[in-house]
């Protein structure tokens, strides 16, 4: 009887001395620096995952509560404008973050903006968790600086309008890679090239993107420039039916009207967009990077449609006054590949206000 009380006492206490040490261990082991980061998880969540960042590559989560464990920190970005600014920031986001060795995440409003359109692949942040996250904000210029390749930071939101090829032109197949368009759009678009060829073949289509909206006040009045006017376009289309023997041109704009009224079609080969109406801006994004070319003239929607669709592009070049303020935010040589070519706007009308 004594002996099988003195033997569980024994037995117990081995088992009390052994958890001790475990627990001396495992406060003394000396683990890695971590972050918590408090979620709002639901077991249904498709982007569970998402949340999750590799710790030395390896993920973990505490057991029973919500939280997750991260020490390499991720970097996103600002989400802000249209769709031509949305594609911009995301591509600097993606080529950066890479470059400087971190993962990066998307704001929700982004990945509504562009999931719809393109078959990206960047993980999305959700918005339960973004004013969670203590972000160190960091302003970038619409061009690539050396500084960009060294970016201190863990927890790094970057900021602006970024829209420049000098931040991932060097991985353009991957950036072309994230801008797959959705099958939708890509038989739309083929649909609509093949009505207007008319069975024709070796059809050259040239995208027309005209630039209007806003910038029809905002380029005189407050950046000291204009928008493209007839006598541009007329050049620009000129230069591709003398180069091209069977050339098409497809024009959109969200000015459609003006554009009927200063394009020439009675040559037979000018198509206007969604009948002459001015269309939603993803199928008329597609439209335009399906064609063999481009004609564009400012703005970034027309940048991003000549970059995915290749070929040669025209823009309108020096379309503002040497001091216009917005050569401060802007620089044509960040803005344009080298090979595209530019036609200077005519600025008589802002000389003349001036």
């Amino acid at each position: 009887m004594e002996s099988n009380i003195f033997g569980k006492r024994l037995y117990f206490g081995v088992l009390l001395f052994t958890a001790i040490l475990l627990t001396i261990a495992y406060y003394l082991m000396p683990f890695p620096p971590l972050t918590i980061l408090e979620g709002q998880f639901s077991e249904n969540s498709q982007n569970m995952d998402l949340y999750i960042t590799e710790t030395n590559k390896t993920t973990k989560t505490h057991q029973g509560t919500n939280s997750v464990i991260a020490s390499k920190g991720f970097w996103t970005i600002n989400s802000i404008g249209r769709l031509g600014n949305q594609m911009g920031e995301y591509a600097t986001l993606y080529a950066l973050a890479k470059l400087n060795g971190k993962q990066a995440y998307i704001p929700q409003a982004m990945a509504n903006y562009l999931s719809p359109i393109f078959r990206i692949n960047l993980p999305t942040l959700h918005e339960s968790m973004w004013n969670k996250v203590h972000w160190q904000n960091y302003q970038l210029n619409d061009w690539m600086e050396d500084r960009y390749r060294h970016i201190p930071g863990d927890y790094v939101k970057l900021t602006g309008y970024p829209c420049s090829w000098t931040f991932y032109h060097h991985i353009r197949e991957e950036i072309l890679r994230e801008f797959t368009f959705h099958d939708y759009l890509i038989e739309e678009a083929n649909t609509f090239l093949r009505s207007i060829s008319k069975g024709q073949a070796n059809v050259t289509y040239v995208a027309v993107h005209v630039r209007r909206g806003d910038y029809v006040e905002v380029m005189p009045n407050i950046w000291k420039g204009v928008v493209a006017d007839k006598v541009y376009l007329e050049k620009a289309m000129s230069y591709f039916r003398k180069k091209y023997s069977n050339v098409v041109f497809v024009v959109t704009s969200e000015g459609m009207d003006w554009c009927k009224d200063n394009i020439d079609a009675s040559k037979g080969d000018v198509h206007f967009s969604g009948d002459g109406q001015s269309g939603s801006p993803a199928r008329d994004f597609s439209l335009l990077a399906h064609c063999n070319h481009t004609i564009m003239t400012i703005g970034t929607f027309g940048i991003w449609a000549a970059y995915l669709a290749g070929g040669e592009t025209i823009y309108l070049s020096n379309y503002t006054l040497p001091d216009s303020p917005f050569l401060k935010l802007f620089k044509y040589e960040a803005a344009f590949l080298p090979e595209w070519i530019g036609i200077p706007a005519d600025l008589s009308p802002v000389l003349v206000r001036k």
